[in-house]
């Protein structure tokens, strides 16, 4: 258990662990060995190298002491509480700040460790109410050692709930498959990390003043290659570093995967190799689950699993999609049994047959996707007539390359289209590029919003949106049959929506 406050402090009130001071040493030494060696390099051309070194050095030094020197006084000015009503949480030296939360309204107690952390037996407790109130809605613990995370955790946590009937199994629901790693490369994140590797070099060798001769020694590689060619090597050379950094991250975030459900309804998500991360979600505030499928992870019939869950604040948002993901991508019939796990379901209603939306709304992706690609072309063949020539070439092979792509995915966008009612959820699913299937409780939808421009109303279709105060707060069935859309809201949740219905 962390440290206990002094005899001059109020009773039950405790500290963060003292090797905070340590910890922020140790990260603000390895930040300045990387800022050391660019000043170095930009220093010796006019002092010379040792004094350039000797520069670095102090410059180091008087940064980690400064650094080492604020969490000093952190650590002294810190002090938490846990209360049978509140928990409670103050620091500051110059502004002294008192934060409190209620325990009622407690739900989740988050566990992370960064690699440093975790050698030292520490970790970071996040306690958060969910709250749209920002940075007030939560308490951080930074840090404390593991067992005394795991204690806050299971006192903060641990309310005892009734249990729901059907089919289900406490425990272990699910653990890390090896082979689910095949679905990263297939990911959008390895394009994005084979152009950020590329951008990477060339900015660390401008750093160094290098860039130029990068730059020549890739052009003297392919010096009697076709300019086509070369585009197409620089790209796959690109992408395989991507995949590698993919398969990489997905390993760090994915390793020690385990989904279990404690007693007292609550699911815990525990995963990481180099930043240990414990996720938890109380089954009470568990409003359905969201199948997400990626176009790449699509095509190999993989999909992720997402929580809705009532109570996610702006900041646990703005972490990222990952905060709330039960199951990374794997095979679709394991995201279904996960799914029906969670939701303690015979069947995942997320399986459910969907009802499919008119032609028309085919019409609609087809011509917006064709004006996504033509309105660009004609501006730059516009372009090309008054101005150059290189502009029309331009807007050739954007025909060329767009048009082909922009069809299959309009199509696509019109397949993926669906609602229905299963049970005790609805279910939507749109997207092309990113698939989403959501099944939300029907006793979880608070609002209806209907929405018909006039290019609906022309084609006889109309957009039906959900509103609840769970997940993303508002599940859409977009360009639904009039009729079928809005009897599908009203059969979703009856009573909700017949006030502002005529039936024939």
């Amino acid at each position: 258990m962390s440290t206990v406050a002094g005899a001059d402090e109020d009773p039950g009130w405790l500290r963060i662990d003292p090797r905070t001071v340590l910890v922020t040493a140790l990260v603000t030494a390895g930040v300045a060995a990387g800022a050391a060696v660019p000043a170095v390099v930009a220093l010796s051309g006019r002092f010379g190298f040792p004094r350039a070194i000797g520069w670095a050095l102090a410059g180091a030094a008087l940064l980690i002491g400064c650094a080492a020197a604020g969490d000093y006084v952190r650590w002294r000015r810190t002090r938490y509480r846990v209360g049978t009503v509140r928990v409670d949480l103050r620091t500051g030296l110059l502004l002294v700040k008192r934060r409190s939360l209620a325990r009622e309204r407690i739900r989740s107690v988050d566990l992370t460790a960064h690699p440093l952390l975790r050698i030292l037996g520490l970790v970071t407790v996040r306690i958060g109410t969910g709250e749209h109130t920002g940075g007030e809605s939560t308490l951080e613990l930074d840090p404390v050692t593991r067992a005394e995370g795991e204690r806050l955790r299971r006192e903060l946590l641990g309310r005892v709930t009734a249990q729901t009937p059907g089919t289900h199994r406490e425990g272990e629901l699910a653990v890390l498959d090896l082979r689910w790693i095949r679905y990263a490369p297939v990911s959008f994140v390895a394009p994005m990390l084979g152009g950020a590797a590329a951008g990477g070099v060339l900015q660390v060798s401008e750093w160094v003043g290098a860039q130029g001769e990068v730059i020549d020694w890739v052009a003297d590689r392919f010096r009697d290659t076709p300019l086509l060619w070369t585009v197409v090597a620089l790209v796959v050379t690109a992408l395989a570093a991507g995949i590698v950094g993919a398969l990489g991250l997905w390993v760090e975030m994915w390793w020690n995967y385990r989904l279990e459900r404690e007693p007292g309804g609550t699911l815990r998500v525990r995963r990481g190799l180099l930043t240990s991360r414990s996720l938890s979600v109380e089954e009470r505030r568990l409003r359905g689950v969201e199948l997400v499928e990626p176009l790449g992870v699509r095509l190999f019939g993989a999909a992720r699993v997402d929580a809705i869950t009532t109570g996610v604040a702006k900041d646990e948002q703005a972490r990222g999609a990952d905060h709330h993901t039960l199951l990374p991508a794997a095979p679709r019939p394991v995201a279904d049994s996960i799914a029906a796990e969670v939701l303690r379901e015979p069947a995942a209603p997320t399986g459910a047959p969907l009802t499919a939306h008119p032609r028309s709304a085919r019409g609609r992706r087809l011509r917006r996707a064709l004006a996504a690609v033509l309105v660009p072309v004609l501006v730059l063949a516009l372009l090309g007539v008054l101005l150059t020539p290189v502009l029309l070439w331009t807007a050739l092979v954007c025909a060329v390359v767009c048009l082909p792509l922009a069809v299959p995915a309009a199509l696509d966008a019109y397949r993926s289209l669906g609602h229905t009612v299963a049970g005790d959820y609805l279910v939507t699913r749109s997207g092309s590029l990113r698939r989403s299937t959501a099944a939300l409780q029907r006793t979880g939808v608070i609002g209806w919003t209907v929405r018909q421009s006039c290019f609906q109303r022309r084609a006889g279709l109309l957009s039906v949106t959900a509103t609840t105060a769970a997940g993303g707060g508002a599940y859409t069935a977009y360009d639904t049959d009039a009729s079928e859309g809005l009897t599908f809201a009203a059969e979703a949740v009856p009573g909700l929506l017949e006030p502002f219905l005529e039936r024939g």
